[in-house]
């Protein structure tokens, strides 16, 4: 089923509250920037217990939306250039530009540093406890990098950010887990290299 139809079912007030819940998970399947778990976290942290409220549920679906529909005119608009730069003869696209089919398994549209913060917290909380330094050494750099991110919230200065920069540069080849390079992508972007 499409998010747009998850969607209605989490409008349908004809509906008991738990399948409408039910029904906003599905589309936080379809539609998880943070991840899953990240991702329902922040969706509450912003509408309020959306599990027990109906307002917040409603208000958990309008976060999700809007984040969403900032991803398909950003798809729209980066398809369009595409189409442009191939009339033109530029096959390929540059590595320089920003890619929204590839940045949006990681990246929240709408409040991208905020959320970006939010899903560094709920990896610093709900997952980093589980991980094993000692299995990989670039596991312990990731970690400061992240807790000096969360540390300096929003304030970080053009000097910070570039030396943070290039530690998540040298970090990138030596992280075992497509998770962990979603953590150093979450980094970039509360940090504002991205």
């Amino acid at each position: 089923m499409s998010f747009g139809n998850h969607a209605r079912r989490v409008r349908d007030s004809g509906l008991p509250h738990q399948r409408r819940v039910s029904a906003l998970r599905s589309c936080v399947q379809l539609y998880r920037p943070l991840g899953f778990n990240a991702t329902l976290s922040y969706l509450e942290s912003k509408a309020g217990r959306f599990q027990s409220d109906e307002a917040a549920l409603l208000g958990a679906l309008d976060v999700i939306e809007a984040s969403r529909a900032v991803l398909r005119v950003e798809l729209q608009a980066y398809a369009a250039t595409r189409r442009e730069a191939k009339r033109q003869g530029r096959r390929s696209p540059r590595a320089e530009d920003a890619n929204p089919n590839l940045q949006f398994r990681w990246y929240w549209y709408a409040a991208p540093q905020e959320a970006a913060r939010h899903a560094l917290w709920f990896w610093w909380r709900q997952r980093f406890p589980r991980l094993s330094l000692s299995d990989a050494p670039a596991l312990s750099e990731l970690s400061e990098c992240v807790r000096e991110c969360l540390d300096a919230g929003d304030v970080l200065t053009e000097a910070e950010r570039g030396l943070l920069g290039a530690r998540l540069k040298g970090l990138e080849q030596q992280l075992p887990t497509w998770d962990l390079l979603h953590v150093m992508r979450h980094i970039e972007v509360a940090s504002g290299l991205r």
